[in-house]
């Protein structure tokens, strides 16, 4: 099986590796890239699931070849199974820097949550993340994914009247401080970004 990951940005290149190699009992996957950082990305997916890989270069193309054994053992999660996490999401952008740079890192976090199992029991917005779940952001139809398997999204009220979007609301459900107050103290871990 051939993954063409020429030109994709991070993480596709990692995301597509491992649904190629998840549709496999045996056999090799040789997965094309085009740049060192997503050569070395695929290489660390298949030294965590335990796959030996070679590489090999042609022209400006890298090729990385993973070998999945028939004896190896693939890590099966429920989507439906939810770690009891709850991922807090105080802005639009990830990290400080660059904007730009902020919302592609947001975008590729949040997709790259579909991706990984298990699921945060509940993602709590507010402040200016409260745009990414609102109508016309990129990562709505991430999120409703993550809806649909259960992930409880809370996004706060406060907030979303305090940017004039009560009435954009486009995924999860609005809710207040007591209510966020209660999710963060349910969980055993709680990341927050902001």
């Amino acid at each position: 099986m051939k993954v063409n990951a020429i030109g994709l940005p991070c993480p596709q290149p990692v995301i597509q590796t491992k649904k190629a190699l998840e549709a496999i009992e045996s056999g090799l996957v040789e997965v094309v890239v085009d740049n060192m950082v997503a050569r070395e990305n695929v290489k660390k997916l298949a030294a965590k699931l335990g796959f030996p890989c070679q590489e090999r270069e042609e022209g400006d193309k890298i090729i990385v070849m993973i070998t999945k054994g028939q004896d190896a053992v693939k890590p099966e999660v429920s989507a439906a199974q939810l770690a009891p996490r709850t991922l807090a999401i105080a802005a639009e952008t990830m990290g400080r820097g660059d904007e730009e740079l902020g919302k592609i890192l947001m975008k590729g976090f949040i997709y790259s949550l579909t991706e990984v199992h298990p699921y945060p029991k509940t993602i709590l917005f507010y402040n200016g993340g409260v745009k990414l779940a609102c109508e016309g952001a990129e990562s709505i139809e991430d999120l409703e994914k993550l809806e649909a398997a259960g992930v409880e999204i809370l996004v706060c009220g406060t907030c979303l009247n305090f940017f004039d979007l009560g009435d954009k609301i486009a995924v999860g459900s609005v809710s207040n401080m007591y209510t966020i107050v209660e999710a963060l103290q349910d969980t055993e871990n709680t990341l927050i970004l902001s």
